[in-house]
């Protein structure tokens, strides 16, 4: 008998390695500065990491209840209704997930059908696109306007379909920085007001919005709140983005879909992490402090590329920097955006990610993302090298 492994067709047929990975190799490779992926090179609170440790001494080791620790349910409830004024049950309506992807495609499995379309605002999260196809939706691509991301409208309208099941925002946005404004809710909730259409909103940076102004969450307008799952992230919060930990809010009847899903693809989320982070929810101050954080962190790294060749974009949220590099010397600008972050990793020293990666049919715009959620040291080092262009 042959030795033989069978190998079925693919249920992702186009993809291979994520250009994050890619970069981040890249930039070992090449000890560079790596600015692409979205993650910090800072560690958490201490008294957080203290919080799971005491969880775990205490013998909180086991498995959870499914949708997740009663007492981090109802933290989580406690939160969005302080911050948004809407109320959760945390018993009906509260899921924790092993982080905000998971809640994102498990979200997309629990209520999309074969055929079902999915409006997507491109440029969007990688995993948005394959995550559809998982589902066997079908992705509806509709473009952000080019040079400031806001959503158009008039676009989405045309793209609503009887087949449109589900339409999936982020704000702040990933890659831009954009940010929902309250008016821009409000006409999403007028357009989808007497369809079936639902929302996944990515809210994974709710508590980095810049410059005086405060997150815009779908669970402001019961409108939206009662069509919405509403998807965010405590690795983001807490700059732990390791642990895999986040959150899914929907009404009742959603959740109760999300949770046949869930309990099969992941059933529950690490224990102690979950006692932990619930009392340290206690004090709000972390996480409202969250936005002048990182807006020190943006305004160092905007100030230092002011002094580069780079065009800076707007940046009302995230941390995420978008840069055009079409005004540098000829041999650069006429690079794809990929092959520039290439360059940028291997000559100069700094990664960042290309643009089109957000794109599920590509596209060059001149336009390269870095992330700015980093030690003041490591920003400096890369701006020391980025002068060299």
């Amino acid at each position: 008998m042959r030795v033989h492994t069978p190998v079925p067709p693919s249920r992702l047929p186009q993809l291979g390695v994520t250009v994050f990975s890619v970069m981040s190799a890249l930039a070992q490779q090449h000890q560079a500065v790596n600015l692409g992926q979205g993650f910090p090179d800072f560690d958490g609170d201490p008294a957080l990491l203290d919080a799971v440790d005491a969880a775990m001494r205490a013998g909180h080791n086991q498995y959870p209840p499914m949708p997740g620790v009663p007492a981090l349910r109802q933290a989580i409830a406690a939160k969005i209704e302080t911050l948004y004024g809407h109320a959760y049950h945390p018993d009906t309506e509260i899921t924790v997930t092993a982080g905000a992807t998971q809640g994102i495609l498990t979200a997309l499995l629990a209520v999309v059908h074969p055929g079902d379309e999915v409006i997507v605002l491109e440029p969007a999260y990688d995993s948005y696109a394959p995550n559809i196809a998982l589902a066997g939706g079908v992705r509806v691509p509709v473009p952000l306007d080019p040079q400031t991301f806001r959503p158009d409208f008039d676009r989405l309208r045309a793209a609503l379909t009887p087949r449109t099941r589900a339409i999936m925002i982020n704000s702040p946005h990933n890659p831009s920085g954009a940010v929902w404004s309250a008016d821009e809710l409000r006409q999403l909730a007028e357009l989808l007001d007497g369809t079936e259409v639902l929302v996944i909103s990515d809210e994974v940076y709710e508590h980095m919005v810049y410059d005086g102004h405060t997150h815009q969450s779908v669970s402001r307008l019961p409108e939206l709140a009662a069509r919405s799952f509403v998807v965010s992230s405590f690795g983001k919060t807490y700059h732990v983005t390791g642990w895999k930990i986040g959150y899914v809010a929907a009404p009742a009847p959603l959740t109760a879909e999300f949770r046949k899903v869930h309990q099969y693809n992941v059933f529950s989320v690490n224990s102690a992490m979950q006692h932990g982070i619930a009392a340290y929810m206690g004090d709000p101050a972390p996480y409202l402090g969250l936005s002048d954080f990182y807006q020190r962190k943006r305004d160092r790294f905007r100030a230092g590329l002011a002094e580069s060749g780079f065009v800076l974009r707007p940046c009302p949220g995230s941390y995420f920097q978008c840069v055009d590099y079409a005004g540098l010397r000829p041999d650069l600008a006429a690079l794809d955006d990929m092959a520039m972050c290439q360059w940028l990793t291997r000559e100069i020293g700094v990664a960042a990610i290309p643009l089109s990666a957000f794109y599920g049919g590509g596209s060059d715009a001149k336009l390269i993302r870095f992330c700015f959620a980093k030690k003041d040291e490591t920003l400096d080092l890369a701006l020391d090298r980025l002068k060299r262009i």
